[in-house]
């Protein structure tokens, strides 16, 4: 037969091994893995390229309205150009319910935005507000039936649950096949700490890391897992930070409670002294949880070798550093008015792929494995996050030679700024196809709008 396109030469890795050899595409997917493949219409030259399925992300906020009443500074547009230029082929964003909405009203609306925008693949995770809207537990059974899979709670913020709430949708979770993602911060601790500092004038971004504080993690994460042996449903504790979290999740596993843990790139790479800058410049590196000290960096990376933690998300979370986003309470806000998050989509990758296959942390196995077959398994996204016969041709030729600096704003979302200006890694995205399409070919990027498709998740992934 004649293949559509075949990739030559390239050193492959797969999740069942690695290999030098080509790879057949045909009708999007891959139809065959060996030497000497062919004939084709186009081939790639792969030779002296490493060539890796292309990145699962799925912890992104993509034009999504914040707790304190701030959208995200990126459309689907902007987001999923810079998911692509980074390697990203396939993410999953938040539906983000408001209070009163109809859970089917808020994914169709979400929905629509990124029919129109998406450059990349993309499915969604239904952001519980308000569990008392109408129809809110038929329509959660509904949408997981139509392959939306995922449902995410909070602890904390305004939107937080209490825990009858949460028990709740846990159930509803469980009779849906779809998994629970929870963000885990005890919101009395919190609220106690914010107002400890405030009063006493600690108000700068560094005193965020503080008004947030791991017992406040630990707490929540010891609790939801309690409530997920007692339900019975299977649960994603999001951006674990810390090493009491960390402790509790493999306390929980190891009891064989149905318990997953994800950690995100800027706490494998920043601690808390990303924020202690001078005026408000520390307002940039502000997420919650916030980043902690250098041993627990030390311990999530341990946790990934252990197996503690599942994956690598970016948790991209995009405010541009005006009044637009993080100064939207004014010049000189205290750290409690300030938007929470840094972007971190494009940036995923590169930084992993330099960390873990050029430097050799965990290896590049590992770095398959974390950034792109274990959310894809996980999260039960069909034909996504390897290089076998049958999945789709979501590959990224990396030049393992090339090194790249980062600057001040060169990144391709619209957040204005890069987190990790001045840090340099070896090891590039040179091209990026999805489903056999070239979307990245040498910095330029070809995906355009609307080009992304949704993906049904039909199934609940691996339970463990």
């Amino acid at each position: 037969m004649t293949y559509d396109i075949v990739i030559r030469g390239g050193d492959v890795i797969a999740r069942a091994g690695r290999f030098t050899g080509d790879i057949a595409v045909s009708g999007g997917r891959i139809v065959a893995l060996g030497a000497g493949l062919g004939p084709a219409d186009r081939e790639i030259d792969a030779r002296g390229r490493i060539v890796t399925p292309g990145g699962v992300d799925p912890h992104c906020h993509i034009e999504q309205l914040s707790g304190m009443g701030l959208v995200n500074a990126d459309t689907f547009e902007t987001a999923t150009a810079a998911a692509a230029m980074g390697g990203t082929t396939t993410l999953i964003s938040f539906a983000a319910q408001m209070r009163g909405e109809r859970p089917r009203d808020t994914v169709a609306a979400y929905a629509e935005r990124a029919r129109r925008g998406a450059r990349v693949d993309h499915a969604f995770h239904f952001s519980v507000a308000d569990p008392a809207a109408p129809h809110f537990h038929d329509d959660l059974m509904a949408l997981a039936a139509e392959g939306h899979r995922s449902i995410k709670v909070f602890t904390t913020y305004a939107i937080g649950l209490g825990d009858a709430q949460i028990l709740a949708v846990m159930d509803t979770a469980r009779d849906a096949g779809a998994l629970l993602c929870v963000h885990c911060e005890t919101d009395a601790i919190v609220a106690r700490e914010r107002a400890r500092l405030l009063a006493a004038g600690r108000t700068r971004p560094l005193d965020h890391a503080a008004s947030r504080p791991r017992e406040a993690e630990a707490e929540a994460t010891h609790r939801i897992c309690r409530f997920a042996e007692l339900t019975g449903a299977r649960v994603m504790i999001f951006h674990v930070t810390c090493i009491e979290a960390l402790e509790e999740v493999r306390a929980a596993r190891a009891r064989g409670a149905p318990v997953l843990a994800e950690t995100c790139t800027h706490y494998l790479f920043q601690t808390e002294a990303a924020l202690d800058r001078p005026g408000l410049e520390g307002a940039k590196w502000m997420c919650s949880p916030p980043q902690r000290a250098p041993e627990d960096r030390d311990a999530l990376w341990e946790a990934l070798a252990r197996g503690d933690l599942a994956l690598v998300s970016s948790d991209h979370a995009p405010y541009r550093f005006d009044a637009s986003g993080k100064l939207a309470a004014g010049e000189t806000p205290p750290f409690d008015k300030i938007a929470n998050g840094q972007p971190g989509l494009e940036l995923r990758l590169p930084l992993l792929f330099d960390a873990m296959v050029t430097r050799g942390r965990l290896g590049a196995h590992a770095f398959v494995e974390l950034t792109a077959a274990a959310p894809a398994r996980l999260y039960g996204l069909p034909r996504k996050g390897d290089i076998a016969p049958g999945m789709d041709a979501d590959l990224v030729l990396w030049d393992p030679g090339r090194t790249h600096t980062y600057g001040a704003d060169d990144l391709h979302d619209n957040v204005g700024y890069n987190p990790f200006e001045g840090h340099t890694v070896t090891g590039w995205p040179e091209r990026v196809l999805l489903r056999g399409e070239t979307i990245v070919e040498d910095g330029v990027l070809h995906a355009q709008p609307g080009s992304g498709r949704w993906i049904a998740r039909p199934e609940p992934g691996a339970p463990r």
